[in-house]
C-alpha cells in the first residue's frame, strides 16, 4: 500500500491533470444535475374511487366498502388502508411500507379491485385508480383571467395548455376552474309529435348510435383489414345528421326536431382571480427534470406564446415552487461559503497563509468530486445533499491540516519539500484513513433507517460518505 501511495506521489502531474479533470467534470455534473427543495421519495400510495350515482354514505360503507376493503386487506406489504363512504361514492387510501417496489404494488392493487368489482351492486361504475405521487403535484400555475367571454378565456387556455406540454421537461399541463364544454340538444315536443316519435325511440336512437363498433376483420387473401363502423360523434354537424327515424324514403333526423348548440356544464362554482374570471393551468414537471429551469421554460413559453392576445386576457403565477428551491439553495450556498471562509482564516492563523492554501484546496476540490458521484448516481442536489456539505467542510480539513503540518515540520528540519511531503503522506495515511473510516462509521447506520424518514435522510450520510 505505501509503494503504490509513493509511486502516485511521485507524479505530481499526473495526479494534478487527473484532479483538475475531476474538478471540471465536477463543475459541470453541478450546473445539470436537477435542483429541488425536498428529495424525491417514491412512497407507494394509491387512490380508489367507487362511484354509485345516488347510493347513500350508509349503504355505500356497506355495499361498497367492505367488499373493496375485504380484498384490499390481504395485500402484501399494505402499511395502512384507509376508506371514506359518501352520497354517490366510496372512495379508498392504500398507503404501502415505502420498501415495496411500485410497479408490484400497483400489479396488486389492481388485481385485487379486479376481484372486489364481481361483488359491487350493479349500478356501480368501474373502480378508477389513481397512483398519488407527490412529484407529480404542480410546480407552477399559470393563470389566466379578464373580463373576456367565457369560450374565448377557454380557446386561449386550451391552446396555451397544448403549447406548454410541448416543452421536453413537462409532463402535463392541466386545465382547472373552466366548465366542461358540450353540445345542448333542446328537442321541439310539437316536432316530435308530428313526426310520431316517443321519447323512449329518440334516446334509443341517440345511445345506439354514439359508439365505435368492430366488424370484424376482411381477408383478401392478400392480407388481413380490420373493419370498424364509425358512429361516434365527432362534430355538432353528426349530431344534427343523426336518423332518427326512418319511413319509406323519409328520413327524420336529430336536427329536424331539436335545436343543437355549444354550451357549457352548469357551474358548480366559479374561479376568479383578482376579481375576475379565471382558468388555471397546472404545469407539473417530469420526474428528476430541473425544476428551476422547467418553471423558467414554462414562463418563457407563456410570454411568446401570449404575446399577440388581447389586452383584456391577463397572465399570472402561483405557488411557483422554483422560487422556493431557489431560496433555500442559495442560502445552504451562502452558509457552506461562509464555513469554507471560517475554515481558512482559522488555518490561516495556525499555519500561515501558504499551508492554509494547500489545505483550502482539499474542499472545493471535494466538493466538485462529490457532486460527480451525485449526478452519476442520478441523485438530485437537494437540502439534505447541501446539509452534508456543511457537515464535511470540517472534517476534510482535518487530514489536509496533519499532513501539512508535518510536512512544514520537516522541512524546518531541513528536508526537501517534496520528501516531506511524501514522508508526512507515508507516515499520516493509516491515522487519517482510520480517522475517516471512524466517521464514515458513525453515517453508515442512516442508511439502514427505515420507512419515509430513513428514505429522506439518507442523502445526508450518502452525501458525507462520497465527498470524504
Amino acid at each position: 500500500m505505501m509503494a503504490a501511495l509513493e509511486a502516485v506521489l511521485r507524479r505530481p502531474r499526473t495526479v494534478l491533470t487527473v484532479m483538475v479533470v475531476l474538478v471540471v467534470a465536477g463543475i459541470v455534473a453541478y450546473l445539470t444535475i436537477p435542483k429541488e427543495a425536498d428529495p424525491d421519495i417514491p412512497v407507494p400510495v394509491f387512490q380508489i374511487l367507487v362511484i354509485h350515482n345516488g347510493i347513500s354514505p350508509e349503504d355505500a360503507e356497506r355495499l361498497l366498502v367492505r367488499p373493496m376493503e375485504t380484498e384490499l386487506r390481504s395485500l402484501e406489504g399494505l402499511k395502512e388502508l384507509t376508506a371514506v363512504a359518501g352520497q354517490g361514492y366510496a372512495v379508498f387510501i392504500v398507503e404501502f411500507n415505502v420498501e415495496v417496489d411500485q410497479d408490484a404494488a400497483a400489479r396488486d392493487v389492481r388485481e385485487k379491485v379486479d376481484l372486489a368489482e364481481g361483488d359491487l351492486p350493479d349500478g356501480a361504475e368501474d373502480p378508477v385508480i389513481k397512483e398519488i405521487n407527490m412529484s407529480l403535484f404542480p410546480t407552477i400555475i399559470a393563470t389566466l383571467y379578464g373580463d373576456v367571454p367565457e369560450r374565448t378565456l377557454y380557446t386561449h387556455a386550451r391552446r396555451l395548455k397544448d403549447q406548454l406540454e410541448s416543452i421536453s421537461t413537462v409532463l402535463e399541463a392541466r386545465l382547472t376552474g373552466h366548465r366542461e364544454e358540450l353540445l345542448e340538444v333542446i328537442i321541439d315536443g310539437m316536432k316530435l309529435d308530428s313526426y310520431r316519435i316517443s321519447q323512449s325511440e329518440l334516446i334509443r336512437a341517440v345511445t345506439r348510435n354514439n359508439r365505435l363498433i368492430p366488424a370484424g376483420a376482411l381477408d383478401t387473401g392478400q392480407g388481413r383489414f380490420n373493419i370498424k363502423v364509425p358512429g361516434l360523434f365527432v362534430t355538432a354537424k353528426d349530431v344534427m345528421s343523426l336518423p332518427v327515424k326512418v319511413s319509406g324514403d323519409g328520413v327524420v333526423t336529430l336536427g329536424d326536431v331539436a335545436q343543437i348548440r355549444r354550451t357549457f356544464k352548469d357551474a358548480a362554482g366559479y374561479a376568479l382571480y383578482n376579481g375576475k374570471p379565471a382558468i388555471a393551468i397546472q404545469i407539473i414537471k417530469r420526474l428528476g427534470s430541473n425544476i428551476v429551469e422547467t418553471n423558467a421554460a414554462v414562463r418563457k413559453t407563456v410570454a411568446e406564446f401570449s404575446r399577440d392576445w388581447p389586452k383584456s386576457i391577463h397572465v399570472d403565477y402561483t405557488f411557483d415552487q422554483s422560487k422556493f428551491v431557489f431560496s433555500s439553495l442559495s442560502n445552504l450556498q451562502s452558509s457552506i461559503l461562509t464555513a469554507i471562509a471560517l475554515v481558512m482564516i482559522i488555518v490561516v492563523a495556525a499555519l500561515g497563509l501558504r499551508s492554509a492554501l494547500l489545505v483550502g484546496i482539499s474542499i472545493p476540490a471535494s466538493f466538485m468530486i462529490g457532486f460527480l458521484f451525485v449526478g452519476f448516481f442520478g441523485l438530485t442536489i437537494n437540502m439534505m445533499v447541501m446539509f452534508g456539505l456543511v457537515l464535511t467542510v470540517g472534517i476534510l480539513v482535518d487530514g489536509a491540516i496533519v499532513i501539512v503540518e508535518y510536512a512544514d515540520r520537516k522541512m524546518a528540519e531541513g528536508l526537501d519539500k517534496r520528501e516531506a511531503y511524501i514522508l508526512a503522506a507515508r507516515r499520516m495515511f493509516w491515522p487519517i484513513f482510520s480517522s475517516t473510516a471512524t466517521t464514515l462509521a458513525a453515517f453508515l447506520p442512516m442508511l439502514l433507517w427505515p420507512g419515509v424518514a430513513g428514505k429522506f435522510m439518507s442523502f445526508l450520510p450518502m452525501t458525507v460518505i462520497m465527498v470524504l
